[in-house]
């Protein structure tokens, strides 16, 4: 594992405990970056309200250590499992909302969705060879769409 993870996953098992929170923090380095899990007594709080702590902390980590990581990595914070089946529920709303544009023309555009959510969503639909999809608006009021080519 890189210092850099290694850092961040000291970093990230300090706050929890001053948090007052039961979480033991583990990480190791993949090919999409320093991938940090959260398991213990107080899991749930990590993933609540739609895995908004869990997103607070990756931002966290990224403004203190972002610069000492390699541009085609990213840290990942993720408990219970909550970040795969998250992907596996955006996959198929991409897949749910490329059949709805086939079907009736119209472009689809997402409710709100963080950078990560919005890339796993362009992802998933990149190969389709008649639709395409794109971020739209700026800030807080930036949403997915998609649409046929």
């Amino acid at each position: 594992m890189n210092e850099t993870c290694t850092n961040a996953e000291q970093f990230l098992s300090e706050l929890v405990v001053d948090l007052g929170l039961q979480l033991k923090v583990s990480a190791e380095m993949t090919d999409e970056g320093c991938m940090l899990d959260l398991q213990g007594e107080d899991s749930h709080f990590a993933h609540a309200e739609n895995g908004e702590l869990l997103d607070a902390f990756e931002t966290l980590l990224f403004q203190i250590y972002g610069r000492q990581l390699d541009r085609e990595h990213r840290f990942v914070v993720d408990a219970d499992g909550y970040r795969q089946t998250r992907k596996k529920e955006l996959q198929a709303m991409a897949r749910f909302a490329g059949d709805q544009v086939r079907k009736n023309g119209r472009p689809f555009t997402f409710g709100v969705l963080n950078s990560t959510e919005r890339r796993i969503i362009h992802t998933t639909l990149q190969l389709e060879e008649d639709l395409t999809s794109e971020s739209v608006g700026d800030g807080r009021e930036r949403r997915l769409q998609v649409r046929l080519r």
